[in-house]
């Protein structure tokens, strides 16, 4: 599965005041035990200028620019990090 993040990455879950909701659906994703790939997108979204073009692959997925994103391996959209923490929580990992 692959987690969609801006630059950020998979930091910020842990900072005192506002939570980086990249870090936090990556954080849930590893606390439930899941693997996945980071795939990085460019912009800042208090920075729209900074997304021009940038989320294309984004756009064409969800309909809107917005990460984080997570698409599992048969090809299910999970958008925003609420959706994807609820994910992680209710389906763990399958054990080969």
């Amino acid at each position: 599965m692959d987690l969609y993040t801006c630059p950020a990455r998979t930091h910020g879950a842990d900072t005192p005041l506002i939570k980086h909701p990249c870090g936090v659906a990556a954080q849930a994703l590893e606390q439930a035990g899941h693997t996945y790939s980071v795939k990085v997108v460019g912009g800042f979204k208090n920075m729209p200028f900074s997304r021009r073009g940038k989320r294309d692959q984004i756009i064409e997925m969800t309909g809107q620019p917005d990460v984080p994103i997570l698409v599992l391996d048969d090809g299910t959209v999970i958008q925003g990090s609420a959706a994807i923490v609820d994910w992680a929580s209710s389906n763990p990992p399958s054990r080969s």
